[in-house]
């Protein structure tokens, strides 16, 4: 191995954080968009140039060796210290184009927060909107986006957190359905109906049971899928009873509330950088995202639950005029937005 004064770059810092904190090449790889083989080589090359081994390999991933679990620290400052001065470097010209992204779980994503990008981006022709749909929580403090909505509160202290709504889920049917199998009356009526399951990792599990008050729901699940996209397909399109959040009663999809005493609410939580609104555009998005959850102008929001049939009794002007119409799992759909 190489004896002279190692100078790694930040390229192959990043590759060994991602490594170190995943104790996987093929994990950290799929993180970083790389090939494992590549991560493999980078790996290699930088225990050549630093003099030492970096990782023992494991037949089912890796383990930090003792000289490297006393870089580590000193890499989270270095990576800590490039994200600020990327962050710094974007607040010097605010009317240059530049991306801004978004994670969002998947449903919020696609059903609540698309159609009204769409809009957004069109009064603000220098912003890129990135915007990930997916279940699993990113990391905003490492720059895996610059502002994200999800359900888990954020526990990291060293970024801005906000919990902007409520969520409330309720469970549906579509006509289709009902003409063929009926409304359950009851919670026990449940179990000789057809369910529909969704499961992610910030999704609660228990809830199906603990509601049904059984065990587990395996006799009941006829389409189980890790995706709200498919899972509000799947429902609407008359596979069973799902649990929904009440904003679909908005979606102009032909849904039906099923009455059995069933409420499950979920908090959502919005989390940036603490630096974050230093940049103008992720600042304006920020902004833009609490007003997309403001509890006046959309009931389904509220802390308190109320029941889909009531929406009709609020004023309407702020979300029946939208051009975002038609944007439902199956298409040529109304949408409220």
């Amino acid at each position: 191995m190489k004896h002279a004064t190692p100078d790694p770059s930040w390229d192959d810092l990043k590759v060994f954080l991602a490594c170190a904190r995943a104790l996987s090449f093929r994990a950290a790889a799929k993180k970083l968009g790389l090939t494992s083989s590549t991560v493999v080589r980078r790996i290699s090359a930088l225990e050549e140039e630093l003099g030492f081994q970096l990782f023992d390999r494991l037949p089912n991933g890796v383990q930090l060796t003792r000289e490297a679990s006393r870089l580590v620290s000193s890499a989270n400052q270095i990576e800590q210290g490039a994200f600020d001065f990327q962050r710094r470097i974007e607040t010097f010209d605010p009317n240059k184009r530049g991306i801004v992204r978004i994670a969002a779980t998947e449903g919020i994503g696609s059903y609540w927060l698309m159609p009204r990008l769409i809009e957004f981006q069109r009064g603000n022709p220098m912003m890129v909107i990135d915007l990930k749909a997916a279940e699993v929580p990113v990391d905003v403090s490492r720059m895996e986006a610059d502002v994200a909505i999800q359900f888990a509160e954020p526990q990291n202290p060293h970024v801005m957190r906000r919990r902007l709504a409520s969520l409330h889920v309720y469970p549906y049917a579509s006509r289709r359905y009902i003409d063929v199998y009926g409304v359950p009356q009851s919670r026990a009526e449940m179990l000789d109906h057809r369910l529909v399951d969704q499961v992610g990792p910030q999704l609660d599990q228990g809830a199906w049971p603990r509601y049904l008050g059984i065990e587990d729901i395996e006799g009941v699940v006829g389409i189980r899928t890790n995706s709200s996209a498919a899972h509000f397909y799947a429902v609407e399109r008359g596979a069973g009873i799902g649990g929904l959040p009440t904003f679909a009663s908005a979606l102009g999809a032909d849904l039906v509330p099923i009455d059995i005493g069933v409420h499950h609410r979920i908090d959502i939580w919005m989390t940036y950088h603490p630096d974050a609104r230093r940049t103008p555009r992720i600042a304006t998005i920020i902004d833009w995202l609490i007003g997309a959850f403001d509890a006046s102008k959309y009931p389904w929001f509220r802390d308190e639950f109320i029941h889909p049939s009531a929406f009709g009794e609020f004023d309407s002007r702020h979300w029946q005029d939208s051009t975002a119409r038609g944007f439902a799992a199956t298409g040529n759909l109304r949408e409220i937005g």
